[in-house]
C-alpha cells in the first residue's frame, strides 16, 4: 500500500540554492533512510513531506496521516504534559471532573485523550508516567519515549524522524529503534546514525550530482557507494589520460603546422616561385593553421569538461581525507593523573571517587546515561573545571578539547583568522598552506566560519591544532559527532585512526568508540 508519492521533488534553501532534484519514491509500510552531507537537503525535504516548506519542483500526493518528532521545550518548569501539547487538553478534562467547567470546556472537551495518551506510552515503551511530572526529573531514556510517545498521539501512518537519536545515551538510541523496528506504518529517518540506519528497508542519499536509492540498509547503501568511488576513480583516471592524449595531439598538430609554414617561408624567399602561387600557398596555410587551432582546442576543452565533471563526482563521492603529523608522544609519558576524584551538583553526586590515569597512546573510552557526569569528568581531566574532591595533575600545553560546539574555533571570523588564533606562529602564507593540507583551497581562506558544516568546522579545528609547531599529544573528545554527517564521521575516524597520540573520548555512537579501538572504557553511572 502507498502512502505518500514524491514525484521528481526538488527542494531548495531559503536564498534559492538548488538543494536537490528529480527525486521520485513511492512511500510504503517501510523504514526509508535519508543520508547526505550536511546541507544536502534531509531535513528541509522533511519539512516538505510535513506540509511545512514549498517545494521548488515535483509534487508530493497522498492522503496519509504524518506526524513529526517533537522538540522538548525548553522552560525550567515544563512538564510531561506540556511536552506532550496536552497541558491545556488535560486541565480541561481536570476541570470538567472537578464540576468546574469554563465557557466550551464541555464541547472541547477530547474524552479519548486518556486512552491515546495510554496507548501511545505503551508503543513507545514508556511506563505509565504522571503528566503534571517535571521534564527535567526524567533521564535521557524517558525523555526519548516520552518524545515518541508524542508523536504517536495523533495514530498517524507515517513519521519523519530528524537525526532521532543526536545527544541520546544508550537507552534513548534503544528506544528509537525499538519504535520503528516494531512500526507497521512508514517512516522516513533522516541520520547519521549507522546503527539506526542499518536497520532501514531502503535507503535514499541526496547529493549535488544526483539522488540515489538503494534497497537495504547501511550495509547494503556502504557496498553500494564503494563501488560507485571506485568506478569515480576509474573515471577521473581515463579523464586525465584524455585531456593528456588531446594535448599532446594539439601540439603534434600544432609543430606540424609549424614546420610546413617554415617551409614555405624558405621557398618565398628563394623567388622560385611566382607571387600568386605564394600568396596562394600562404592563405591555405593560415587557414590550416586556424583548423588546427580550433579543432585542437575543442577537443581539449571537451577533455577539460569531461575531467571536470569526473573530479566533481569524486569530490562529492569520496570524503577529503587528512593525515595527522606525529605528535612525538612516549610510551610512557603521564599526560593525565587523576586521583580520587568526585564531582557533585548541589546534594547528587554525579560520580566518584574514580582514578583516571592517561599514559602514552591511551585510548580511554568514557560511557554512561545522559545525567550521569560524562561532560564534567572530560573538562575536569583537561582543567576547564574543578573537581569537587581529589586531585589532577597534567601536562599543561600538549591538550586540547573539542567540544561538541567547537568552542575553541572561537564565536567569529574568518577560517584564516581561526586558524592564525590557534596556530598565531604561523605568517599569513604558512597558515594557508596549512589550510590547503586540511582541505580548505584559495577563497575557503575567507569564508566565515559561522557558514561551516559540521565536518568542515571539525576540520578546520584539527587544521589549527595540528599545524602548531607543538600539536597535542592528547585529544579529548566530548560527543564529536553528534554534528558530523556520515562522510565527515568517516573522515574523523579514519584521521584518528592514524593519530599516534592518546585519545579520551566520549560518545554514544558505539561505531564511533568501536573504530577508536579503545584500550580502557570508565563506565559512569
Amino acid at each position: 500500500m502507498t502512502l505518500l508519492t514524491l514525484d521528481r521533488v526538488a527542494c531548495a534553501a531559503p536564498d534559492g540554492t538548488l538543494l536537490f532534484s528529480d527525486l521520485t519514491v513511492s512511500l510504503g509500510r517501510e523504514r526509508l533512510g535519508l543520508v547526505g552531507r550536511n546541507g544536502s537537503g534531509k531535513s528541509t525535504l522533511l519539512r516538505a513531506i510535513a506540509g511545512e516548506h514549498p517545494l521548488a519542483a515535483g509534487s508530493i500526493a497522498g492522503n496519509a496521516r504524518i506526524a513529526m518528532l517533537r522538540q522538548l521545550p525548553r522552560a525550567r518548569d515544563a512538564t510531561v504534559a506540556d511536552a506532550l501539547g496536552v497541558a491545556e487538553d488535560l486541565a480541561r478534562l481536570d476541570r470538567i471532573e472537578a464540576g468546574a467547567p469554563r465557557d466550551d470546556d464541555l464541547d472541547r472537551a477530547d474524552w479519548t485523550l486518556a486512552s491515546r495518551l495510554d496507548a501511545a506510552s505503551a508503543s513507545a515503551g514508556l511506563a505509565a508516567i504522571d503528566p503534571a511530572r517535571p521534564l527535567a526529573t526524567l533521564s535521557g531514556g524517558e525523555r526519548t519515549r516520552m518524545m515518541l510517545a508524542g508523536m504517536l498521539l495523533e495514530d498517524p501512518e507515517v513519521l519523519l524522524l530528524d537525526e532521532p537519536t543526536n545527544n541520546l545515551d544508550a537507552a534513548g538510541r534503544e528506544a528509537v529503534a525499538a519504535l520503528l523496528a516494531g512500526w507497521n506504518g512508514a517512516a522516513v529517518v533522516a541520520s547519521h546514525d549507522r546503527a539506526l540506519l542499518s536497520d532501514m528497508d531502503a535507503i535514499v542519499e541526496l547529493t549535488r550530482v544526483g539522488v540515489h536509492r538503494v534497497g537495504g540498509g547501511w550495509e547494503a547503501f556502504a557496498e553500494r557507494r564503494e563501488a560507485e568511488r571506485e568506478r569515480a576513480a576509474r573515471a577521473l583516471d581515463r579523464g586525465e589520460q584524455a585531456l593528456a592524449r588531446a594535448r599532446r595531439e594539439k601540439q603534434r598538430e600544432t609543430e606540424k603546422q609549424a614546420h610546413r609554414e617554415a617551409k614555405g617561408r624558405r621557398v618565398a624567399a628563394s623567388r622560385s616561385e611566382p607571387k600568386i602561387l605564394l600568396g596562394a600557398r600562404k592563405r591555405r596555410a593560415e587557414a590550416t593553421a586556424g583548423r588546427i587551432e580550433t579543432k585542437g582546442g575543442e577537443s581539449v576543452a571537451r577533455a577539460e569538461e569531461d575531467l571536470a565533471d569526473a573530479r566533481g563526482r569524486v569530490e562529492v563521492l569520496d570524503p577529503i581525507r587528512i593525515a595527522l603529523p606525529p605528535s612525538g608522544l612516549s610510551a610512557n609519558r603521564v599526560l593525565v593523573e587523576a586521583r580520587a576524584i568526585t564531582c557533585e551538583r548541589g546534594a547528587r553526586r554525579l560520580f566518584g571517587p574514580i582514578d583516571v590515569t592517561v599514559r602514552g597512546p591511551a585510548r580511554i573510552a568514557i560511557a554512561g546515561p545522559n545525567g550521569s557526569g560524562k561532560t564534567s569528568l572530560v573538562r575536569i581531566l583537561v582543567g576547564e573545571e574543578a573537581p569537587t574532591s581529589g586531585d589532577v595533575r597534567r601536562e599543561p600545553g600538549r591538550i586540547a578539547l573539542l567540544d561538541q560546539e567547537l568552542a575553541l574555533l572561537g564565536s567569529g571570523g574568518t577560517v584564516l583568522e581561526s586558524l592564525r588564533r590557534l596556530a598565531p606562529e604561523l605568517d599569513a602564507n604558512q597558515a594557508r598552506a596549512a589550510l590547503a593540507a586540511y582541505g580548505f583551497r584559495n577563497a575557503w581562506a575567507e569564508r566565515e566560519v559561522a557558514s561551516l558544516s559540521g565536518g568542515e568546522r571539525v576540520r578546520l579545528a584539527l587544521a589549527g591544532l595540528f599545524s602548531r609547531a607543538e600539536p597535542p599529544q592528547l585529544l579529548v573528545l566530548d560527543e564529536p559527532s553528534n554534528h558530523l554527517d556520515v562522510a565527515a564521521l568517516e573522515m574523523l575516524e579514519a584521521a584518528l585512526r592514524g593519530y599516534d597520540g592518546a585519545i579520551v573520548c566520549v560518545s554514544h555512537d558505539a561505531g564511533f568508540i568501536a573504530s577508536l579501538a579503545p584500550t580502557e572504557t570508565i563506565v559512569l553511572g
